[in-house]
């Protein structure tokens, strides 16, 4: 007995041993991303009206980087919070863990390069080489063209400085684990969307709106295979479930029977100024798309994207809009 004592005690440290080597080889290695690039981004106010016109309105950084007011339809961003952080997604909503959004001022950024801002957005690594969780889109944002990639960053910089001190995200395991091999491991600007080309260029927009990510049902964070933007997506909204909506050109249920005008028009309702903004009770039907934001692009920016969604394969699909809990 004493010799299987001594014997499953020997086994045991050396599990123990290669247990501890193998973390301390893991989070030596992962990220494995490239360092920050060595940049100086000049900023000019046409880089910084880009960037805002960018993380406003088609990225829309600010959505997720801001307070949003739930007290009235479509949560828009309230006054004299933009990019201070502090938002919470959590397991309420079906997320992995507790993830605040970071402040993204000057007040948070001063002591960060360019590069390491710029890594941050396309890469998903922080200035102290910690992974982000891609409920932030940085593996669409790596597909930005370095001039708009410039633009957010000199737009970032510009911003007014907001003291924020946010709590750290914190996932459960093991995805805590999971999460450092996410990271991209480089960033190549994309070229220059031909605008003339109205599809290729709103694929580009798209892929920078998350329009895929959020019109897509996914299982176990794994989009589901040819249903791609046929909605199905499941958002838990304090007053019950939110469904997104098919926005493929399938004529009874995506936006095939939608006009260019009618698409363009249903974003517009939504201007910043709007009825249709009006206050919500906690318990109403609620959406976390952020209409307001979207509600500002330019028609030739909407208009492409109209192109691009209705190019793609119809898909027939039929979503719940809304499911009140009560």
């Amino acid at each position: 007995m004493k010799k299987f004592l001594k014997l499953a005690g020997g086994i045991l440290v050396v599990i123990i041993i290669a247990l501890g080597a193998f973390v301390i080889y893991f989070n030596s290695t992962y990220p494995d991303v490239d360092p920050p690039m060595d940049v100086t981004i000049e900023i000019t106010p046409e880089r910084i009206e880009r960037g805002a016109y960018l993380a406003n309105h088609v990225a829309v950084c600010m959505d997720c980087h801001s307070t949003r007011d739930w007290t009235r339809f479509s949560g828009p961003p309230l006054n004299g919070t933009l990019g201070k952080g502090g938002e919470v997604f959590n397991e309420d909503m079906g997320l992995p863990g507790t993830i605040y959004s970071k402040n993204i001022t000057p007040a948070a950024l001063n002591s960060w390069t360019d590069g390491e801002i710029i890594r941050a957005i396309v890469q998903g690594v922080s200035k102290t080489n910690s992974a982000y969780f891609p409920i932030m889109p940085y593996t669409n944002y790596n597909k930005l063209t370095e001039e708009d990639l410039y633009s957010i960053v000199a737009y970032l910089r510009s911003l007014s400085p907001i003291e924020n001190e946010v709590p750290e995200s914190e996932l459960n395991f093991p995805l805590n684990m999971i999460v450092k091999t996410m990271p991209v491991k480089t960033y190549t600007p994309a070229s220059e969307p031909d605008k003339n080309n109205s599809i290729e260029y709103g694929k580009y927009l798209a892929t920078l709106g998350g329009c895929t990510d959020c019109h897509t049902q996914a299982v176990n964070g794994e989009f589901v295979e040819g249903m791609s933007n046929a909605g199905g997506q499941i958002f838990n909204m304090p007053g019950g479930v939110l469904q997104s909506s098919n926005i493929t050109p399938d004529k009874s249920t995506g936006i095939g029977s939608w006009s260019k005008e009618d698409f363009i028009g249903r974003f517009r309702v939504f201007d910043p100024d709007s009825t249709q903004l009006a206050s919500v009770k906690i318990t109403d039907y609620n959406t976390v798309m952020p209409w307001s934001m979207y509600a500002q692009m330019t028609d030739d920016d909407l208009s492409a994207i109209y192109d691009y969604l209705t190019s793609q394969k119809p898909v027939n699909n039929s979503t719940t809009r809304w499911k009140p809990r009560h």
